[in-house]
């Protein structure tokens, strides 16, 4: 197994991962805020031709310039750098406490329709690849 790390943009730091085994890669990008207009490219780095990029989409749009400095991003932003990185999958996740699940499932149909290999993270997911 290898793994790789890169700093991600957070108040107070924070590390995004890659882990890869045989020819499959994960990349776990959470408590980064991207930065409006441009993509990271440490995320790109991480995320690049994964199976599966999960990423911290706590917010959405809308709701992004009421908390920027907070060190989070927005599942649109998930979705432009999951096909910027040829990520095969995007797990959204990291939900915003506030989001009941009838929003959520809003987001993962709005997702979907951008990116059609997206899915809304939810406790007890389980995926095989």
């Amino acid at each position: 197994m290898t793994l790789r790390t890169a700093p991600l943009n957070h108040p107070g730091g924070a590390t995004g991962y890659r882990l890869e085994y045989g020819e499959s890669a994960i990349a776990y990008i959470t408590d980064t805020e991207h930065r409006p207009g441009a993509l990271d490219k440490d995320v790109l780095q991480l995320a690049r031709d994964v199976d599966l990029m999960i990423y911290d989409c706590n917010y959405t749009e809308e709701e992004y310039p009421a908390h920027v400095g907070w060190g989070h991003s927005t599942w649109q932003q998930g979705v432009h750098l999951a096909n910027a990185a040829g990520a095969k999958l995007l797990a959204i996740f990291h939900h915003d406490p506030e989001h009941v699940d009838a929003l959520l499932d809003r987001i993962g149909r709005e997702a979907k329709a951008q990116r059609g290999d997206t899915l809304v993270a939810a406790e007890g997911l389980a995926l095989r690849f």
